[in-house]
């Protein structure tokens, strides 16, 4: 039998029939962190992965809804209200591209709002999928501002998802000891490639960051065959077994998500 697979980053929510996709990951064993983009769609999320323990759904919100308007000072609430009783937050983060430009303080404000309210409420195994694009800084400042960088058992599991920033910021995160989520996209880059050769083992997930744009179709057998991809790469990059990869990997994932 095939050791499974864990997807650490995707989003049911975007993908034209999710729990069609939910209801196959299910059947092949596919194990998926579904990462939520607006607070106002969680309770959905959770409702689809009640009854499925592979899937793990993550109360998010993506620095793109409040850069271009969908979201703003109501959702910020609603995120802290309710990621103040949860352990998975995802996806969040913040995004200085040029096209968000103007955007960065409201960006700022939620994500160190989020971070004080994780600071006021503990949970034990909580994990934060982080959305870092020219940012990776100022995500580690705030981080670090709120002691939740601090090498302690309580501090959360801080996953930087298709890490994308300088050398230097890649050297602070991963000393800093986050985790670094790897896709295919990722891996088409001479960047993403060599970050992927210097990420520890025991810090590396796989995921898919599906679907490629809202509404696409996707189905959990292409998130199996993206992830097997990714994790055949990875190996070559690092020049050993596939296997050991993803025997890895799937520790690191257990470790973290605290699965069967």
């Amino acid at each position: 039998m095939e050791p499974r697979l864990f997807d650490a980053h995707c989003h049911l929510g975007l993908m034209a029939h999710p729990d069609a996709v939910a209801d196959e990951a299910t059947a092949l064993g596919l194990i998926l962190f579904d990462c939520g983009v607006d607070p106002h769609d969680f309770a959905r999320a959770k409702k689809r992965a009640c009854g499925r323990s592979n899937i793990f759904a993550g109360i998010g919100l993506h620095p793109w809804w409040l850069a271009d308007g969908r979201c703003g000072n109501a959702e910020i609430n609603l995120l802290c209200e309710v990621a103040a009783q949860e352990r998975l937050i995802g996806e969040v983060g913040l995004d200085f591209s040029a096209r968000f430009a103007g955007s960065e303080p409201l960006q700022v404000q939620a994500f160190d709002r989020l971070c004080d309210t994780l600071v006021q409420h503990p949970l034990a195994g909580r994990v934060i999928s982080i959305h870092v694009v020219r940012s990776t800084g100022t995500v580690l400042d705030v981080l670090g501002s709120h002691e939740l960088l601090a090498p302690s058992p309580d501090s959360p599991a801080i996953i930087f998802h298709w890490f994308s920033g300088t050398s230097n910021e890649f050297v602070r995160a991963r000393n800093a000891g986050c985790y670094f989520s790897v896709n295919e996209r990722m891996l088409a880059t001479k960047r993403g490639r060599e970050y992927a050769r210097q990420i520890p083992l025991d810090r590396l997930l796989l995921e898919t960051d599906a679907p490629a744009e809202p509404q696409a179709d996707a189905s959990a057998r292409q998130l199996i065959t993206s992830l097997k991809s990714a994790s055949l790469h990875i190996a070559e990059l690092k020049n050993c077994a596939e296997e050991s990869v993803e025997s890895t990997v799937l520790g690191n994932s257990h470790s973290i998500f605290d699965f069967n």
